[in-house]
Order: C-alpha cells, then structure tokens, then sequence
C-alpha cells in the first residue's frame, strides 16, 4: 500500500464487509437470521438516525440492497487489492470504475428520497427537518463519495498504468512497398 487511496479503499471495503453482512442485509433476510443485538442496533440506528428506509424497506430501497449483494464478492477483491496497492494489481482497474459508476448511481434514489420526500404524514420515524435530513445522509454519503473517488482514481490515476512495459515498446517501421 505505497498510496494514501490505496489505504482508504483498503478501509472502506473492509468495513463495508461486516457493515453489509450485520446491518445492510437485514433489510432483506428475515430477522430470524440476525442475533438479538445485531436487530437491536439496526432498530436503535434506525430510531436514533431516523432511516425510514432501513426501518421498514420500500421495494425500491430493497432493490438496492439486491444491488449489494451482487457487489458483495467485489468487496474481498478491494480488500485484497488495495492492500496490496493498486500498482500491484492493475487487474483491479475496470472493475473499480464498473463498481464504482453502479454504487454511485445507486445512491441517486436514496439522497432523493431523503432531500425530496414529504414525511410529515410518516408512522415510521423520519427525518423531521433538514438537520436530520442532512444527518441521515451523513451515513449514506461515504456509499457515495468513496465510489466516485475509486472510479476517478481507476480511470485516471497512473497507478493502473504501466508505463515501463510501454516505454520498452519501439515504434513500428511503416513498410515501404
């Protein structure tokens, strides 16, 4: 890990593991699968934080939670990645950038949702006003940020670049016929 980036994908894929497996996925699995504390701390999070979404999930928010599932394996091959650090891995490179657009544009729904919806009638708790509104996408906004930060990075840093091989490389003769 000779990049600060390394390090901090290394982070955010190591904890998105247990964060997915303990809390995330509550919102699809029956809670008979969840220890006591694990529902306890997802219904505290969701009372304390006001995440209606995870509380009760719409269908729409469960399709994103579908979306991380099929992420899930991807998180083993950052850890392992960017451990090793990104110029030892350059395999790594378009799954970063397809990983990252996918999580970003999973996002979209969910900052709308928060900013945009009317929860003054809600019977679940809500974010009340735009303090709590802008709290509750304090937690989503590293889902956010992070991936977009992986994708800009894998796109344009040299770090996935080889220039040594390239540089080898003669320039090729035009024949003359």
């Amino acid at each position: 890990m000779a990049r600060l980036l390394d390090f901090v994908f290394f982070v955010y894929f190591l904890t998105h593991i247990p964060i997915s497996l303990l809390v995330d996925f509550q919102a699809l699995l029956p809670s008979e699968y969840y220890p006591q504390q694990l529902i306890d701390l997802k219904t505290w999070y969701c009372r304390e934080y006001r995440d209606s979404m995870m509380a009760s999930p719409p269908s729409w928010f469960k399709s994103l939670i579908i979306c991380e599932v099929i992420q899930f394996p991807f998180f083993f091959f950052g850890v392992y990645g960017f451990f090793k650090g990104a110029k030892q891995c350059r395999w790594l490179r378009w799954p970063c950038v397809v990983y990252g657009v996918h999580v970003a544009t999973t996002l979209v729904p969910i900052i709308g949702y928060v900013l945009l919806e009317d929860f003054s009638k809600a019977t679940l708790p809500s974010p009340r006003n735009m303090t709590e509104r802008l709290t509750l996408l304090g937690f989503y906004s590293p889902y956010l940020v992070i991936p977009i930060l992986i994708a800009l990075d894998a796109l344009f840093s040299s770090a996935y670049t080889d220039y040594r091989a390239a540089s080898n490389q003669k320039p090729r003769d035009k024949k003359i016929k």
